[in-house]
């Protein structure tokens, strides 16, 4: 296989960097705590890396119809994204942890296949939302990943952060040290 072109490769490099920095930060979640609600609103830690998943296997398809030609059409009469969404985190939400990780390492491999292949003329291209391709592989890909390493680092801050009142209760009073 031909090495990618070099702005590809850029793409790939920050594709790789920014998952891994995401599963450091889910792998730091107590495995007891990785199916439990709240991480990102009523999510947990399983349907975010469903999520993740879900959206670089978007990326790949959007490849996969930028190589066939029909990247114009990709998107057309699809459901919105919070509805979409909101499927992947339903069907996450009964699925184990495993899987669901399986799944998005499949989805990643998928995706860097495609990305490593794809032709950088067709960066350009525009699907039926007006986004390019190169767009959609930086939000779907390595934007996307870093997002939601900010919310799994910020769940992390309010877990660790004690409240001001907390705070107050365990510093000294100045009027008890005499």
């Amino acid at each position: 296989m031909a090495e990618p072109d070099p702005h590809v490769q850029e793409l790939l490099d920050d594709l790789a960097t920014a998952r891994d920095e995401f599963l450091a930060a889910v792998a730091d979640i107590d495995p007891t705590l990785r199916t439990t609600p709240g991480l990102v609103g009523d999510w947990s830690a399983r349907d975010l890396l469903a999520h993740v998943g879900y959206w670089a296997g978007h990326a790949a398809e959007s490849l996969h119809r930028a190589e066939q030609g029909e990247l114009s059409e990709f998107g057309r009469d699809d459901i919105s994204v919070d509805e979409r969404n909101e499927v992947v985190a339903r069907v996450a939400r009964d699925t184990a942890y495993a899987t669901v990780s399986s799944r998005e390492q499949a989805a990643y491999e998928a995706f860097v296949a495609r990305l490593s292949a794809v032709d950088p003329e067709l960066l350009p291209d525009r699907d039926a939302d007006g986004d390019s391709l190169e767009e959609i592989v930086g939000f779907d890909g390595a934007g996307h990943y870093r997002e939601h390493t900010l919310d799994v680092r910020a769940w992390f801050d309010d877990k660790e952060a004690p409240d001001e009142a907390d705070a107050e209760d365990a510093a000294p009073d100045e009027a008890d040290a005499d």
